[in-house]
This record gives structure tokens, sequence and C-alpha cells, in this order.
């Protein structure tokens, strides 16, 4: 802070002689406005430095099995869970997790509520333009859950029928981009589960959500044991977001090299039913 201040102040002065009628003054302002680039550029780059000397991570979630989610025995855990604690130890700070509204998640980032948003994130477009993200750790696809027995075929099946899915979510985004399911009667809503809430009790006819937690969350010996998968409509990949210009994604991709060749990524991966990225 004091060297954005001194970088402000020296601007000013610059200005201020530059007025007076001074042509040397112009190196002045060009060695001022270097001078708080370089101070900016510093405070941008020092996110990791800022996570260590608090001592913890602050983690974004949302309640998503099995990423992030309370088990029967009212713990809580799963895979991101399990990893994020990983690369904690890795870079001697303890993990927070706090949950979020899923839809204004990069907001939490930018107010700085958050430190990262860590819970089976699609890297999009969208999310790689606004956040430095880490390289991708898991596959997952975008999966159609309709009541077991239901008559589908394809997306088309679908035109005029209430499909749900959850705000913000790469979910919205297929429905979004598909000409069939663009013609649904679109309702989004908070968190995954209540898709399937919404499916299973009827009031909806598909929901568009993650393969990940459709597999862990529907079928035989599960609360919604009467829905079925019943469409893949693209595969993606799961990653971890900063703030933009953050360094703190870098110290993350290395942790990650690291648990990867100890065999802990893979341990979890099959622990939660989960494919690891390339």
């Amino acid at each position: 802070m004091k060297r954005l201040v001194s970088a402000f102040l020296a601007g000013a002065m610059a200005l201020s002689l530059a007025a007076c009628g001074g042509a040397a003054s112009t190196s002045t302002v060009a060695s001022s406005a270097a001078s708080g680039s370089a101070a900016a550029s510093e405070t941008a780059a020092s996110d990791l430095d800022s996570i260590k000397e608090k001592g913890k991570l602050v983690i974004g979630y949302t309640v998503y099995e099995p990423m992030n989610y309370t088990d029967a025995d009212g713990s809580f855990t799963g895979f991101d869970t399990e990893l994020a604690t990983a690369v904690c130890e890795k870079l001697g700070v303890e993990p927070e997790f706090v949950e979020i509204n899923w839809d204004t998640k990069v907001v939490e980032l930018d107010a700085k509520s958050i430190d990262c948003i860590w819970n089976g994130m699609t890297l999009t477009d969208d999310i790689m333009a606004n956040t430095a993200t880490t390289k991708a750790y898991a596959k997952n696809a975008q999966v159609v859950v309709v009541k077991d027995g239901t008559d589908y075929s394809s997306t088309a099946d679908l035109v005029g029928k209430t499909v749900v899915a959850e705000a913000g979510s790469a979910g919205e985004a297929a429905i979004e981009g598909d000409e069939n399911l663009a013609q649904a009667d679109y309702v989004s809503k908070s968190v995954q589960t209540d898709c399937l809430m919404e499916v299973a009790a009827g009031t909806a006819d598909a929901a568009v959500l993650d393969l990940t937690l459709a597999n862990a969350m529907i079928g035989e010996g599960t609360d919604y044991a009467s829905l079925a998968i019943v469409d893949e409509l693209n595969a993606e990949e799961y990653g971890v977001a900063f703030r933009k210009g953050s360094d703190a994604a870098a110290a993350v991709d290395a942790a990650f090299d690291e648990l990867k060749a100890d065999g802990t990524m893979q341990a979890l991966a099959e622990k939660y039913d989960l494919a690891l990225a390339d």
C-alpha cells in the first residue's frame, strides 16, 4: 500500500512540474508511471504470499457429491475436499471451506471473500478468461437425467418440456447451447441436488447436470433410485480458479504434480469413482 501511495504522489508531483512548463518533466512522468505499474504488478503477484501469511486457503464451494459434501457420518468430505486438504498441506496452510452461491462465484472471488473456487468447476472459456486457473485435474461430462422408464431418444424429446439445471453451471450452458434444449422451458436452481429433487417429484421432466454427481446420487441404493442417465451431451474438465493474475494457481499446479507422482490423486480418483485429466 505504501508503494502505491508513493507512486501516486510521485505521479502527482510529476504532473505538477509538467504543468509549470518543463519539457524535462516528461521523463519524470514516465518514470512515475513505470514505478506505479511495477508496484501494481508486485501487489497482483503477491496472492500466494498473502495466503501463506494468513495461514489458510479460503475455498469457495457448493454441496456437490462426490466433490464436496457431508457423508452419512456427518463428516465433510469428497474428492475436492480431500485433494484441497492435501494441496494445502503442501503449501503449508490450512483449508477453510466456505459455501457460496455458484451463480456469483467469480464475484465472490473478485471481492476477496474467498481465495479460490474449488468444487468440480468446469474450465469454460469464460472462467479461463476471467480468472487464473490451474491445469485440469479431473474429467467430467454433462448428462440428461430423467425418471427411469421415460421415453427418450434425444434432446428433441425435451422441446417444450421443463428442464432444470444449476444456475451458472456447465449444465445451464449445455442447455443454452443445444438447439433442442434451448426450446425447453428452462428453470434454474441454486444447487444441482435441487435439480434431482424436481425430476423425482415430477415437477421437471429432465435435469442437465454433472456426470460425477449423477453417478454418485442416482440409481439403485440411492435416494434417487427412480432416476436414470439417458444422454451424455459433452465432455469437459475440472480445474481450480483464483483471481486473475494470481500466482497461487501455479503453486497449486506444482502441488498437483507432486500428488500425481506419489499416487495420492489416483487413489482419490479410485475412491470417488472419478477419472483424472490427462
